[in-house]
């Protein structure tokens, strides 16, 4: 077994590496003048079962690059089977076509999926995915991996209410519900709230109806993607105008673009719990908490198969 960590996932791929007690495969990431991207890979890595390690993070366009060189780099050393796997899935919010006005977008996560089959993976494993139809863009076995146990620790578990941030995020919810549940011995799938988000018209204030009793609750928003951060922090403000207790935030990826940190420290909500599937360059915060995923990616490469 062969390890290679990328650029865009080198704290993480450190962290599974010293669990499994084994040295990384040796790579050198170099550019051309003009901005072109090469990878080496060193090591005898032929007839080996190689994991890569990358997220597609923000610039999610170089290390999608760098991903997909890695790869063919490592098909060409004649490896046994090349496993990608991929902390976060850049690109998979483009999951639908889109079409209006006379335009159509791409399918973006169809073409990485492509992409990736292409450069030479055997099989992919992906930390919580946007979407769930994203698994059958893959022609190659996919596993999708949650992290929701990461976050179970980081919860107080009285008087709870967990969150859908919207209609699309119910099944992520009461998944999270059914986590803590096992752990902790209580009853939450059935307290499910949503929160309906909708515009009256282009260019209004985004209104939020809150669905189910939050008053005197400790709130806990569960997605998959925290961006820009204003929906996250309108939510907030909602629960607390229903009388919320407290409102937190369990969000697998904290993409957080622009003043995103600086918005959610001065919003209504107490706490922001993130995992490590990209590299954070923010100024420490007490709102926000970065939770590791390191044990659930390594125990997935101890079941010793890859992805098949």
């Amino acid at each position: 077994m062969k390890i290679i960590i990328g650029s865009a996932s080198k704290e993480l791929g450190e962290s599974i590496v010293n669990k499994l007690n084994v040295q990384p495969s040796l790579t050198q990431v170099s550019r051309f003048a003009d901005g072109e991207m090469n990878v080496y890979v060193g090591g005898d890595i032929y007839n080996q079962e190689v994991y890569i390690i990358q997220s597609i993070s923000p610039p999610a366009n170089d290390n999608l690059m760098e991903l997909l060189i890695t790869i063919d780099a490592v098909k060409r050393s004649r490896a046994k089977r090349i496993t990608a796997i991929i902390p976060y899935y850049g690109y998979s919010r483009q999951d639908r076509v889109i079409k209006n006005d006379n335009m159509q977008s791409a399918l973006g996560a169809k073409l990485v999926a492509n992409l990736i089959k292409t450069a030479g993976a055997s099989g992919v494993a992906i930390t919580d995915l946007h979407s769930s139809q994203i698994e059958g863009f893959f022609d190659v076995p996919v596993a999708s991996l949650s992290c929701l146990e990461a976050f179970a620790d980081s919860i107080h578990t009285e008087n709870l209410a967990i969150v859908a941030p919207d209609v699309g995020a119910i099944g992520r919810a009461r998944a999270f519900a059914k986590t803590l549940e096992k752990k902790y011995e209580i009853e939450l799938s059935n307290k499910i709230i949503v929160i309906d988000k909708y515009r009256e018209k282009a260019g209004t204030s985004q209104v939020m109806n809150v669905i189910g009793e939050v008053a005197n609750k400790n709130c806990i928003i569960v997605d998959d993607i925290v961006d820009s951060g204003g929906t996250l922090c309108n939510a907030a403000l909602a629960l607390k105008s229903h009388g919320a207790k407290s409102v937190i935030s369990c969000i697998t990826h904290g993409v957080l673009s622009g003043d995103a940190v600086e918005k959610i420290s001065s919003s209504s909500l107490d706490k922001l719990v993130i995992t490590d599937t990209m590299l954070y360059k923010f100024e420490k915060t007490g709102k926000i908490e970065v939770v590791s995923i390191a044990n659930i990616l390594t125990n997935f490469i101890q079941g010793g198969k890859g992805v098949s």
